[in-house]
């Protein structure tokens, strides 16, 4: 019996070997081969970890100091410092292993058109981190099939251009305080603001209006307790590399198993809340917000005896909307003011265009929005120089072919939007040079490729959000404009870095200052 059960344990423990062995090395050397038979190179796989050590010591060693003087927008190098490494030695097109996955990078501009739109039904969105995951929900952003487009057909009319224009009055109050903050901060009319977290605030404003409606409040309180688990998510990311370390009940881990149940209670609450109460409530002619389109589409289903959109379904659409909002709107507000502090001869004609169509102390209204085409101009190019979303990832459904080569099911394809908007071939000589002009006949002739510029992702999973973002950041910007100039601080370092999404390293320190006579005046102008 003894000898039996030595055997068996033998046996068990020789089937794992076996298994390890297959999925952690003779996989991968087998896939590295079939794509280098193709033509197809790149780093050499290592045991298990793939080329997680080289890729870690790439960007810790381009992390490790701000960028020098004078400032430059060459940001490839320091924010995808792997991808920047190995296309000089593979070329643009090479297999990089994150663990035992291999991911094939895609920088044509022609066949990224064809993973995102003409051949889309051949790919899918991969999984995200589950660090990520519990943070974006199981919304838009990460279903798929059915239930994703039924779910973007329900919410779509949140972000219609008329829609959001109802949300101005709304937007410009939330500015009005902020700026009115930075006034009574302010000594002799300048203040010195740290911007980026001032506009983390404010977009929660707009963000939890759009969301929950007359539930603001409730709201509100809910994406508090999200922005926290944010901020110990960005923590884990910096901190913690050993697998199933978020299973560990460390002191980090136990506040954040605590804010998701506490987040998905109060969430579901407000939900029955509403949905008990709907009947009662009165048609106005606001805003639709995403809470309420989501609950009468609920009902409908429930009334055809098809629950295909579920309470829990509703709150992670909440989650979803908070998590990709926020983050995408403040650093798009974000980037956009450093760059006009940095280049204070578009500020000036900004400054000039918004005085011109708002007036110097009127509050923007939805009709001047739309007018604002210098200040469209440079939130294009702001999105293309720091896009909030660096990398986007797509996985084969099945096998596939893409321009030429043959890929097996299941390979990630890595698509560095960074480095695309940063190409020379395609951008020209001053690609790296902050000029807005280039998009002054649109976004498809800005670049020798009408696909050059993907700021907010292509095809059918294009961001819903990126009206809504777009006109924040105008409204907030055009506002700055007439009653601030702004510059640098001397304590800004240049050093975008990437957690979760592309944001300075150490933060975005800016001196305003208060325009105090006409902001015509050469005297006021820029910085």
């Amino acid at each position: 019996m003894k000898g039996e059960m030595v055997l068996l344990i033998f046996l068990i423990v020789l089937l794992i070997t076996v298994k390890v062995f297959m999925v952690f090395w003779w996989k991968p050397k087998k896939i590295e081969k079939y794509f280098g038979e193709q033509g197809i190179k790149g780093p050499p796989y290592c045991f298990l970890i793939g080329n997680a050590k080289e890729i870690v010591s790439l960007m810790v060693k381009a992390s490790s100091q701000p960028m020098p003087m004078p400032f430059s927008h060459n940001i490839l190098p320091r924010v995808l410092s792997f991808y920047h490494h190995w296309k000089k030695i593979y070329g643009p097109t090479f297999l990089i292993w994150f663990g035992p996955m291999p991911r094939l990078t895609v920088s044509d501009p022609d066949l990224i058109r064809e993973i995102f739109c003409s051949k889309s039904e051949l790919y899918e969105k991969n999984e995200a981190h589950p660090l990520i995951k519990q943070l974006e929900g199981d919304g838009l952003l990460s279903l798929k099939g059915e239930k994703w487009a039924l779910h973007r057909k329900i919410i779509t009319p949140t972000f219609h251009m008329d829609n959001l224009k109802l949300l101005v009055s709304v937007a410009t109050s939330s500015v009005v305080k902020m700026l009115d903050k930075w006034l009574d901060m302010s000594d002799s009319g300048e203040v010195e603001i740290e911007v980026s977290q001032w506009y983390q605030n404010l977009t929660k404003e707009t963000m939890t209006r759009t969301a929950f409606g007359n539930n603001y409040e409730d709201g509100k309180h809910i994406f508090q307790l999200q922005t926290r688990q944010m901020v110990l998510t960005s923590e884990a990311f910096q901190k913690i590399s050993i697998p199933g370390y978020r299973f560990l009940p460390t002191e980090r881990n136990r506040e954040s198993w605590k804010l998701r149940k506490e987040i998905k209670k109060r969430l579901m609450r407000v939900i029955e809340r509403r949905r008990n109460r709907w009947d009662d409530e009165e048609l106005e002619n606001g805003p639709k917000d995403l809470l309420g389109l989501m609950i009468e589409a609920s009902r409908k289903e429930s009334s055809n005896s098809s629950p295909a959109i579920t309470v829990s379904d509703i709150a992670e659409e909440c989650k979803s909307f908070f998590f990709a909002g926020e983050q995408t709107t403040s650093n798009l507000l974000t980037w956009t003011t450093i760059l006009l502090a940095i280049h204070p001869q578009w500020q000036v004609i900004a400054r000039d265009e918004v005085l011109n169509v708002c007036g110097p102390r009127d509050i923007p209204t939805k009709d001047c929005v739309s007018k604002l085409k210098t200040l469209t101009i440079i939130l294009n190019e702001s999105l293309r120089l720091y896009p909030p979303i660096v990398a986007s990832i797509r996985r084969a459904k099945a096998d596939v072919e893409l321009g030429g080569f043959k890929i097996p099911r299941g390979t990630e394809l890595l698509i560095p939007i960074l480095a695309i908007h940063h190409d020379q071939n395609i951008w020209g000589d001053d690609v790296n040079e902050f000029n807005p002009s280039r998009f002054s006949d649109g976004m498809a002739r800005a670049a020798k490729h009408p696909v050059a510029f993907i700021p907010f992702g292509l095809g059918i999973r294009t961001c819903i959000g990126q009206n809504l973002a777009i006109l924040q950041a105008k409204l907030t910007i055009a506002m700055i404009l007439q009653r601030f100039s702004f510059k640098l601080s001397p304590k800004y370092q240049h050093a975008p870095t990437v957690l979760m999404l592309l944001h300075p390293q150490y933060g975005a320190p800016i001196i305003f200052n208060h325009l105090r006579t006409n902001p015509r005046s050469k005297g006021n102008q820029g910085s």
